[in-house]
């Protein structure tokens, strides 16, 4: 008996999976639905994993597009290679038609596939590395501009070397000394570190 299974992806834990679950759940029962919130770079997913496992001979999967299968030129191949010759499944891509295996299973419809498979798993991989591109050049300009990334650094108080000296000659402990200056003790260390060196 055939099995109609779906997979998605979304490339981080915000973004939002509604617009490929409604182009699924209309072909898929939804507990046949398989959701992984992680980068497309490989295939080390755990949710694909375990959806590859389910997948028997003459099932059907559906994908809502080809990078939502991965970003990785050569891996899609393998993978595609490996789920329908090896594995024996069928797959349909929602946004490129052509890539349907249930059609064409002939010498000529499996060359049309295998070519728009081709194109469209190029597409993806340099899709990745223009956003990868964009993202460095972004960063590289910002930090030109003076943009600082990472968390604002919190900054000593004024008594923070009357609180250090306290501390010093053991009249306050350690913690009492981060509670009257509002850091973590790891904070207060890093600030100590900057105030000796500027004596």
């Amino acid at each position: 008996m055939i099995v109609t299974y779906g997979y998605i992806r979304v490339s981080s834990r915000d973004q939002n999976e509604d617009r490929q679950l409604d182009a699924l759940q209309a072909l898929v029962k939804m507990k046949n639905i398989y959701i992984d919130k992680q980068s497309g770079k490989d295939f080390d997913r755990p949710q694909y994993k375990k959806l590859v496992r389910k997948l028997k001979r003459d099932d059907l999967l559906y994908v809502k597009s080809i990078d939502r299968l991965g970003r990785n030129y050569a891996e899609i191949q393998e993978q595609w290679r490996y789920l329908t010759k090896e594995k024996g499944v069928d797959i349909m891509v929602l946004d490129m038609p052509l890539l349907d295996t249930r059609r064409g299973k002939d010498l000529m419809g499996t060359f049309l596939s295998d070519i728009v498979l081709q194109v469209l798993s190029f597409a993806a991989e340099n899709e990745r590395t223009n956003i990868r591109q964009r993202q460095a050049e972004g960063i590289a300009a910002a930090k030109a501009r003076g943009v600082r990334f990472g968390r604002p650094q919190i900054q000593a108080p004024e008594h923070f070397s009357q609180t250090v000296r306290a501390w010093e000659r053991k009249e306050i402990t350690i913690q009492e000394a981060v509670r009257r200056c509002d850091m973590s003790e790891a904070t207060f260390y890093r600030r100590l570190k900057d105030f000796r060196s500027k004596m």
